[in-house]
């Protein structure tokens, strides 16, 4: 069957007159589908018409085509951004354009995966060079989001990401019920903290206390910047039990993976 390609989609005429922008990251963010479901939507059309130093990424009256990575290392692509320049600002290492978002695309925005391997070094190509390489993987039936709870083996979020997660309602059943020992990684420095989940609501509500003070009250923790556990921590599972299971055994996991990991030696256990 053959593949059905971007412009079967889209339609736009005089390709010569159409530029697609293959968005990596956003302001030093390098995963910038995070910012998209974030829904911080200025970020990303600032970085959409941004101009580096000495290099236009548009003209006066192009079209403009906007695509994030879903994933990095893949080759899928989605779309969130569809405009015209209207005015050239003569501003570099900035938002170099004024514009207008082109409504009749509104409905793809969001939706429309694209699958392609961009092998260029510039993420600003010409439509007409690329776009029949770009296929349709899918369009969603809705806005995408990808925070369906994955298992709790593939639970690897960062602090900003269960700011957000932790109100999906798949992800409060998985965890407001379970018992657990959980591995907080601090990623600038190697440094983890293992910590264990039996109070009330359990996992959910313990991390919902990293959520509120980064720090769930351990000393070691509160040493740190909250703004340094934004940026750097990532949070996953080791061990899930049901919530019939006797805390002591909860404790008697804890402090065994606190000895593999040796977090109190060169992480941030205190005890």
């Amino acid at each position: 069957m053959e593949s059905i390609k971007l412009n079967d989609i889209l339609n736009l005429e005089n390709l010569s007159n159409v530029k697609i922008r293959f968005n990596l990251m956003f302001e030093h963010n390098w995963n910038p589908i995070e910012i998209f479901k974030n829904g911080d939507f200025r970020v990303m059309l600032k970085g959409q018409y941004w101009n580096y130093e000495k290099r236009k990424s548009f003209k006066d009256g192009q079209i403009t085509v906007g695509l994030i990575r879903i994933k990095p290392k893949e080759n899928l692509w989605l779309l969130f951004h569809i405009g015209k320049i209207t005015k050239d600002l003569n501003v570099f290492n900035g938002i170099g354009y004024e514009y207008e978002t082109l409504s009749e695309f509104e409905k793809y925005f969001g939706r429309l995966i694209v699958k392609f391997d961009n092998k260029a070094q510039t993420m600003i190509r010409n439509a007409e060079s690329v776009i029949y390489d770009c296929e349709v993987a899918q369009i969603l039936p809705d806005t995408f989001d990808n925070d369906i709870f994955p298992g709790y083996d593939k639970v690897n979020i960062s602090w900003e990401e269960m700011c957000r997660v932790l109100e999906k309602d798949n992800w409060k059943t998985s965890l407001q019920n379970q018992k657990g020992v959980y591995l907080i990684t601090d990623v600038s420095n190697g440094k983890k903290y293992v910590g264990s989940a039996y109070g009330e609501n359990m996992i959910l509500g313990r991390w919902r206390a990293y959520i509120k003070t980064g720090h769930g009250g351990n000393s070691k923790l509160k040493a740190l910047p909250f703004d340094d556990i934004k940026k750097y921590f990532r949070y996953s599972i080791l061990d899930i039990y049901k919530a019939t299971t006797n805390d002591q055994l909860i404790i008697e996991r804890e402090n065994w993976w606190k000895e593999v990991f040796q977090s109190k030696r060169f992480g941030y256990n205190e005890n």
